[in-house]
């Protein structure tokens, strides 16, 4: 009787061992492949919360924006977006937001008033900024002699932009050139696609909002191309920047890797022909810009990238040094100086 228990009792002994051993063998799926027995769901995500402007500053992050709506980004990203700059500027100052896309003078404006409490990390818009004409006149700079010429936003970016290429063509504001301001570009926008104005500077999407409603207008200049022509260094115009708080990414500066890799992605896929279409649908669904028809138009003239701040640096500098000459308070009264450029090492 003693012989049969102590059989028993090895039998069992067994049983127990070789169940131990499977519990620690990969699982695997139906063709014998391990999979990971670790939980996918529940993990704790980074949390980072952002800030954007509608239009071109916000354009290249909607294929972003659709992976955290399905749970498939690497953080867990809270969008804000806003029409204009007042309400994104505050939120940034209240450090409601981790991490923001916005104009690059507001970059270092707010650099300078908050005492060095952000960074900029990238840029990730050039120059928007397109001369619009239903003369059939203008063709150079120089053409804009003994015309009057509308621009949104007196002593805002696109103003200085276009005094200084006036200025170095040799043009002089209300001698050569009459300025006709606008408070809005929306209002420009409706004044040219009317007729009311016959030449305008505009950003987009505005550009191809006028364009549509009057075909009788033309793109007749590419400032970004105009600005490289009489910079020194043939420098692009950066017109649109991730900033991210200071106090943010020295405790989270792998999350914060993480989105400007994403970034870096989504920009790429908005960019990228084949997912034209999609991509235009994205930024209707998420608010971007009113419709994808817009979108789809307006895409290929964005100049959306991803330049990280070291990469974009000269630039920047030439545009800030210009904008400096034109009105420090433009950029808060400073020039940049080295902290103000993120750096991922």
């Amino acid at each position: 009787m003693r012989k049969h228990r102590r059989i028993f009792y090895l039998l069992l002994l067994g049983l127990i061992c070789i169940s131990l051993a499977a519990c620690n063998q990969p699982a695997a799926d139906s063709q014998g492949e391990p999979v990971s027995t670790q939980p996918t769901e529940g993990l704790e995500k980074a949390r980072i919360r952002i800030g954007s402007l509608l239009g071109p500053t916000g354009m290249g992050m909607v294929r972003l924006m659709e992976a955290n709506d399905r749970g498939t980004s690497a953080a867990e990203y809270e969008f804000s977006l806003m029409a204009g700059p007042d309400d994104l500027v505050a939120k940034i100052i209240n450090k409601e937001i981790d991490v923001a896309a916005l104009p690059t003078n507001m970059a270092l404006l707010l650099y300078n008033r908050t005492e060095g409490q952000i960074q900029l990390a990238a840029v990730n818009t050039l120059g928007t900024l397109y001369l619009l004409d239903q003369t059939g006149a203008i063709n150079s700079v120089e053409d804009l002699r003994g015309k009057e010429l509308g621009i949104s936003g007196k002593g805002a970016t696109p103003d200085f932009v276009m005094q200084y290429l006036l200025k170095h063509h040799g043009l002089e504001v209300d001698v050569d050139v009459k300025i006709n301001y606008f408070i809005q570009h929306s209002d420009l926008a409706a004044a040219l696609a009317a007729g009311d104005m016959k030449i305008g500077l505009l950003p987009q999407p505005h550009v191809t909002t006028a364009l549509i409603r009057n075909q009788n207008l033309r793109i007749a200049l590419d400032i970004n191309e105009e600005w490289q022509k009489t910079t020194t260094g043939n420098f692009e115009l950066p017109m649109g920047c991730i900033v991210v708080q200071k106090e943010f990414v020295a405790g989270n500066k792998e999350a914060f890797g993480q989105f400007l890799a994403e970034y870096r992605e989504s920009v790429a896929f908005v960019n990228e022909e084949s997912h034209l279409e999609e991509a235009a649908q994205l930024m209707e669904k998420h608010g971007i810009l009113p419709n994808a028809a817009i979108a789809k138009a307006a895409i290929p003239y964005c100049n959306i990238v991803f330049l990280e701040a070291q990469d974009a640096r000269a630039s920047l500098d030439e545009y800030y040094q210009i904008l400096y000459d034109f009105e420090p308070s433009s950029i808060g009264g400073q020039l940049a100086d080295e902290d103000f450029y993120y750096d991922k090492e």
